[in-house]
């Protein structure tokens, strides 16, 4: 099974998990939103809708074409600082963004 398979199936992972918690919009945020240049948006959106309509859409269209994947991601710390306190059960996610950071060099 190719690299760019195993990064799918963990896309699909991630989207599936958010939907399970309720953390998935239906509404797509203000397009200047999505245009932050700043890390995961912060200064425009909630980390949710980052993961939603910024990185998964990001990494769907790179193992779509085939291209470069990021030789590092990180978001998993991101992830558990966002969800701390909150009374969500975002094992499955927090499990499914640890594989993506492996799949992309995050703990190498």
């Amino acid at each position: 099974m190719s690299h760019y398979h195993h990064v799918a199936e963990v896309l699909i992972d991630i989207e599936a998990e958010m939907r399970q918690i309720g953390c998935w919009d239906a509404i797509a945020p203000a397009s200047q939103a999505l245009r932050s240049e700043q890390p995961f948006a912060v200064d425009t959106l909630s980390f949710t809708q980052w993961l939603q309509f910024i990185f998964i859409p990001k990494i769907h269209f790179l193992v779509a074409e085939q291209q470069a994947l990021p030789n590092a991601c990180g978001i998993t710390p991101m992830a558990q600082e966002y969800f701390r306190g909150q009374q969500l059960p975002v094992g499955g996610l927090l499990s499914a963004l640890v594989r993506m950071d492996e799949l992309l060099g995050g703990n190498r």
